[in-house]
């Protein structure tokens, strides 16, 4: 842990549908670092739809996550459904929603994969109007 500049929640499937946990370990690595280190949340943005009445961006911040990364995906909600296929029929909106609420918190940055389906301009100004950085991350395919 001494060497680590950076610790990041981020994997298959959404760290915020365990928030109480996640929010539990980054309590726990502030505590046992002694040293500033970095604390980044990968995330779709649907942290508030998974956790109706809560204000997850304000608990990410009080636990001591620093940034987020969400995955924007797309310039529009027809492109969201079509290439993240959601769960909720509103999740194009529920991101955009995060993002908003959570730049006032954190540090937030809006990616998506580069993949033919998606306008990164489009997409960027999207990022652009939310008032946060965009960063495209480059499609790794399969290797199993």
């Amino acid at each position: 842990m001494r060497r680590w500049s950076e610790i990041v929640f981020c994997g298959f499937g959404e760290p915020t549908s365990r928030l109480d946990v996640l929010l539990e370990v980054t309590r726990w690595i502030r505590q046992k670092m002694g040293r500033p280190v970095q604390i980044r949340l990968n995330t779709n943005g649907h942290g508030n739809k998974l956790n109706p009445n809560r204000n997850v961006a304000e608990e990410l911040k009080d636990a001591g996550v620093n940034v987020a990364s969400v995955s924007l995906n797309a310039q529009d909600q027809e492109t969201y459904n079509e290439v993240c296929k959601p769960a909720f029929k509103d999740a194009y909106q529920a991101t955009l929603e995060f993002i908003t609420k959570a730049k006032s918190q954190l540090e937030v940055e809006a990616s998506a994969v580069r993949i033919p389906e998606i306008d990164m301009q489009k997409t960027q100004a999207v990022a652009e109007r939310l008032g946060v950085k965009f960063r495209i991350r480059e499609y790794t395919p399969c290797f199993y």
